[in-house]
């Protein structure tokens, strides 16, 4: 929600994070890593308006210790998004984003995890410090019938000259909402908490545990980074944290579930970047 200078802007950030084995309740382990590079531009015409284009790529790696039960290998996932905000009047802003996904894993073609929605908010100015209002996504699902329904609260608190409470989306962020506690140790160096509701559901090839099924791997990520920024344009960040309510599940073509095991609290760490100009 943060200002935008006027005129055309680019962005390029990306994420690499690696999840550490954790032990599944159905017997055996397994470990994950993820990488993710976006690249967008926006158009800001000075008046509160803004509008853009994003589009990321990204990949899901998991090692099961049990191959003989591997429900699913390498994830592919494509995103394709276009931000607008409106100001529609002296206090409010209007947030809405259209998406369409890719999801699917490695092997199979793109369209065949392909889901679309948008994500949508509203958020006042109550002061100079706090802007704040409600938000939802609505999206399709990967099964034919059915919504992904989820609420959010957009947040942009400075609580003082150096706290600030917020919610953003995140390199790398699946559906769900998130909260971030940043504390500004110096003009270049924040220190943050932040925790978030991570889903995402992909397509499964026509071989191995549920053929032509979908998975999904749910989990509530908590994480303590460390970013520096030397200049506006630049911010580097590192971070270390774990994964809570771990959980995997499988589903048939019909959307039948035929398993779901959950996973004990992972350990995760990883690092960011972003360049504007």
């Amino acid at each position: 929600m943060a200002a935008q200078p006027v005129g055309l802007g680019f962005q390029v950030d990306g994420l690499a994070a690696y999840q550490g084995s954790a032990s599944l309740s159905g017997g055996g382990n397994f470990s994950a890593s993820r990488a993710f590079i976006r690249g967008g531009s926006l158009y800001n015409t000075g008046d509160g308006t803004s509008f853009g284009l994003s589009i990321s790529l990204g990949q899901f790696d998991y090692d099961f210790s049990q191959t003989d039960n591997q429900p699913w290998t390498d994830i592919r996932d494509i995103r394709i998004s276009f931000p607008v905000r409106a100001r529609v009047s002296e206090s409010a802003q209007l947030f809405i984003s259209p998406q369409i996904r890719w999801d699917y894993q490695s092997g199979i073609d793109a369209s065949d995890g392909r889901t679309y929605g948008v994500f949508a908010g509203l958020a006042w100015e109550v002061s100079s410090r706090l802007t704040i209002g409600p938000a939802f996504g609505v999206f399709s699902q990967l099964e034919e019938e059915g919504v992904d329904f989820f609420p959010a609260l957009l947040v942009d608190w400075d609580i003082n000259d150096r706290w600030n409470l917020n919610t953003g989306s995140g390199i790398g962020a699946t559906r769900g909402p998130g909260l971030t506690l940043s504390y500004a140790m110096t003009d270049t160096i924040n220190l943050s908490l932040a925790a978030r509701s991570e889903r995402i559901r992909f397509r499964l090839d026509d071989q191995d545990l549920a053929p032509d099924g979908v998975g999904e791997d749910k989990s509530i990520p908590v994480v303590l980074a460390l970013d520096y920024s030397p200049n506006p344009g630049v911010s580097l960040n590192v971070f270390a944290g774990a994964e809570f309510d771990g959980r995997l599940t499988l589903d048939d073509e019909n959307g039948n579930e035929i398993s779901r095991q959950s996973y004990d609290t992972a350990p995760l760490v990883g690092f960011a970047f972003r360049f504007r100009f």
